[in-house]
């Protein structure tokens, strides 16, 4: 019986790291690739390699599948092989003992993760989501570059000039001086 993490972002650009942080697996699967594509090779190896027993951990359920019918899908051709499906996100699991609770649970969350994927593709067909949007839903967006010195900020306020005044004197508020005062 292993413990088996399966890994999927969409480019190969995207940081994997924050998926099953804190789990401990014997052996992780790991796709660079839009969930979209049917050929997904660490998904496909992943489920060749599955023994009887294994655990399969999986961040959340977008990761493993991007409608309702995939889902299911791979989630009872991994049963097939006698494993366990879990996903960490929505706490749930999946094994010939999965009481129905979990199988309604996976119904509705499946059918609102495939409604809201259809209502962003539709956005952005009508030229409603803007560049930052689609970034933040890509993982992409590394925010605006800071426009505040703090490191004029403190040498000031250890040259003894009061916040008050080092405020005045780069025209910002004195709140913004306090912050950078309590980085720095």
């Amino acid at each position: 019986m292993k413990n088996i993490a399966y890994i999927r972002v969409n480019t190969s650009g995207q940081n994997t790291t924050h998926q099953l942080k804190g789990v401990a697996f014997d052996q992780a699967f790991e796709d660079k690739v839009s969930g979209k594509e049917s050929d997904r090779p660490a998904l496909n190896a992943m489920i060749k390699f599955l023994r009887e027993g294994d655990v399969v951990h999986i961040h959340d359920l977008s990761r493993l599948g991007r409608n309702l019918k995939e889902l299911r899908e791979l989630i009872d051709e991994i049963m097939s092989k006698g494993a366990t499906v879990k996903f960490h996100k929505e706490k749930l699991t999946f094994s010939d003992s999965s009481d129905d609770a979990d199988k309604r649970l996976l119904n509705m969350l499946g059918a609102v993760y495939e409604f809201e994927r259809e209502l962003m593709l539709e956005r952005q067909v009508d030229g409603q989501l803007d560049d930052i949007v689609m970034a933040k839903v890509e993982g992409e967006y590394k925010g605006r570059k800071a426009s505040i010195d703090n490191d004029e900020i403190l040498a000031l306020l250890d040259s003894g000039m009061s916040i008050r005044n080092v405020a005045a004197k780069l025209s910002l508020g004195v709140s913004t001086i306090q912050r950078a005062k309590k980085r720095g």
